[in-house]
């Protein structure tokens, strides 16, 4: 796998859905490969599931250039919407690496009480620089040492109550941040995020 460049950034400057779409094809997207195969079988390893890789193709856009792509794990070979998942994106301001639960994920009311009735165990062991993402196609996070319990069980709630809201938990890296363009030690940060989620990815796993 390889580190990003600030070019690799600029792609998400780009101007009009076909020469984006081209960048990301040339630039990203063979990087976010790389990725995805380098760090399947750590999570294969860490999960105890066989997790299969899913590069974001953007195949249904027809107008409007995409604002971020990203490499998604998961333990169904057809797709990841409907499973939880890890996810590594790129856009225009960094990278992010996430557990996600979207809106296919069909028993977000059952994760999100189990998680309630488990936050005091879960919730020490989430280092205090992750966020939280209530969205998957927006960039807005809230980190956890903002939100504190309060704001995490709140989060929860609207999980559980809301039929359209979406559980992303994670860090987020600047495009400045040194970790970015080393491979090595981008490697080591994506798998230490995942391995601090794996307490998530299992309860979602129960909930299926």
């Amino acid at each position: 796998m390889q580190g990003f460049e600030d070019r690799d950034f600029d792609v998400f400057t780009i101007k009009g859905l076909k020469p984006r779409m081209e960048g990301l094809k040339e630039r990203i997207r063979p990087k976010l490969k790389g990725i995805g195969e380098t760090i399947a079988p750590y999570l294969s390893r860490l999960t105890g599931d066989e997790m299969y890789i899913h590069v974001a193709k953007h195949a249904r856009r027809t107008v409007n250039p995409p604002d971020e792509t990203w490499v998604a794990w998961s333990p169904q070979k057809r797709g990841y919407k409907s499973q939880p998942h890890f996810q590594v994106g790129i856009r225009e301001t960094g990278l992010f690496a996430m557990f996600a639960l979207i809106y296919e994920y069909p028993d977000k009311p059952g994760f999100a009480q189990n998680l309630l009735e488990q936050l005091d165990e879960i919730l020490p062991g989430l280092p205090s620089d992750f966020v939280l993402s209530q969205d998957h196609t927006r960039p807005e996070v809230h980190p956890l040492s903002e939100l504190g319990r309060e704001g995490v069980e709140a989060t929860l709630e609207r999980l559980r109550n809301v039929k359209k809201a979406e559980f992303l938990c994670g860090r987020v890296l600047s495009r400045e941040d040194p970790k970015v363009h080393d491979s090595t030690q981008l490697k080591e940060v994506i798998r230490e995020t995942f391995s601090s989620l794996e307490h998530l990815y299992r309860l979602a796993r129960l909930s299926l």
